[in-house]
């Protein structure tokens, strides 16, 4: 035989009528009292003025009978008139969001009605997806050989230059936070002391895209510290603070930011903020590959941004911050200097300098489509690159 299965109803389906029920009952408790005390007050008065009206006839006889029965007939009008608002007494009680009792009182009868209102939600239109400069500017059209989601790629070696994958590498697109690799390298290069305090302020927090940070307003770390969280966690507040309280301040910084470009020969390069989050600050892959060359030969740079996790103390407690590059984590991958960005005028973007088949290589890729699009394009273009290599391989052996 087959089991025998239990049939329970869940208590959710009765809600609805015992709500209605508990809201009626209470109503009527409530309103009752008062109708019929206000009955019996109108009684009690028609009655003592129709006995009043009796003495009246009796004392002065039949010639004072109209006066009396005229007063009589008002009085009578006036409790009637009382009673009959008494009885249409009406009052509305809500039961929750979507229920209303309304109790009327009629002939001294207590009638309740209820009503259940049904609710229609419509639903808000979807708000269209914003567009990148590079989607705009319709570079996502352009085919390659490797099938690639970034609009803009580039893959050189580092040490002969040879250029062995470009894609749209002449386009300037807004960089996001690989700015914070520039910002990182003149830190690094102007040899200041890592242990100076630096605060976080009013003027660190983000009014370009309200993005959130950990580090609290009144946090105050070393800028040794800072500077790690900048380029291995992406921390605008951090990168804001090292531009803000470098000597000559913030102008003076973002000055040195181009002048820096402007050395490496980055002709295409143009900075307004040390975080990236302005659409301003914009470049190419071919001035981003020579920035990332140049920060290979920084060893803080190359350390900090290849740190896979860090924890400072905010406030009473530590705070563990990650690396933005999972391939940082990934033993299959020899990295030796990266940073990633993303807002949505430059779609997701990351550079990196890498080890592959025995080669250095430069990677830069720009407005890739789609969260992990552009951590897929890297590990395409190594599988390539190895296979290029295997088959180089095979034909000097043979």
């Amino acid at each position: 035989m087959p089991e025998a299965r239990s049939c329970r109803v869940s208590s959710q389906r009765f809600l609805p009528a015992l709500r209605l029920a508990a809201v009626a009952l209470c109503a009527t408790a409530f309103l009752l009292p008062g109708a019929q005390a206000a009955t019996h007050a109108s009684s009690k008065k028609a009655a003592t003025t129709t006995k009043a009206s009796t003495g009246t006839q009796a004392k002065h006889g039949k010639e004072a009978a109209p006066v009396a029965a005229a007063a009589s007939g008002k009085k009578r009008g006036a409790s009637a008139k009382s009673a009959s608002a008494a009885d249409r007494t009406e009052r509305s009680v809500s039961g929750g969001r979507n229920v209303t009792a309304t109790l009327r009182q009629s002939n001294g009868k207590t009638v309740v009605a209820v009503q259940r209102r049904s609710m229609v939600r419509v639903a808000a239109a979807p708000t269209p997806p914003r567009l990148s400069f590079g989607q705009m500017a319709g570079l996502h059209s352009t085919e390659d050989a490797l099938d690639l989601k970034s609009s803009v790629a580039l893959v050189i070696d580092q040490d002969t230059r040879e250029v062995l994958f470009s894609k749209n590498d002449t386009a300037v697109l807004p960089i996001a936070s690989l700015t914070k690799l520039m910002t990182g390298l003149l830190i690094s290069e102007a040899h200041l002391p890592p242990d100076e305090l630096i605060t976080i302020t009013e003027d660190d927090v983000d009014t370009e895209k309200f993005s959130s940070s950990r580090l609290r307003v009144g946090t105050t770390l070393p800028r040794g510290e800072l500077l790690h969280l900048a380029l291995m966690a992406s921390e605008n507040r951090a990168a804001h603070a090292l531009g803000r309280t470098y000597p000559g301040g913030l102008t003076t910084f973002v000055s040195l930011m181009n002048a820096k470009a402007r050395s490496l020969g980055m002709k295409d390069t143009h900075y307004i903020e040390p975080t990236g989050l302005s659409s301003q600050n914009q470049s190419s892959a071919q001035d981003l590959a020579l920035l990332v060359n140049a920060a290979y030969a920084d060893a803080t740079v190359r350390e900090l941004t290849t740190s896979p996790e860090y924890q400072v103390e905010v406030g009473n407690r530590m705070v563990q911050f990650n690396t933005t590059n999972r391939l940082v984590k990934n033993p299959d991958w020899d990295i030796g200097v990266q940073k990633t960005g993303f807002i949505n005028e430059a779609g997701q973007c990351l550079v990196m300098q890498t080890k592959i088949a025995g080669r250095k290589l430069i990677m830069v890729f720009l407005d890739s489509a789609g969260k992990l699009s552009r951590i897929a394009d890297a590990e395409r273009v190594k599988r390539w690159v190895e296979a290029n290599h295997n088959m180089a391989a095979t034909r000097i052996a043979g």
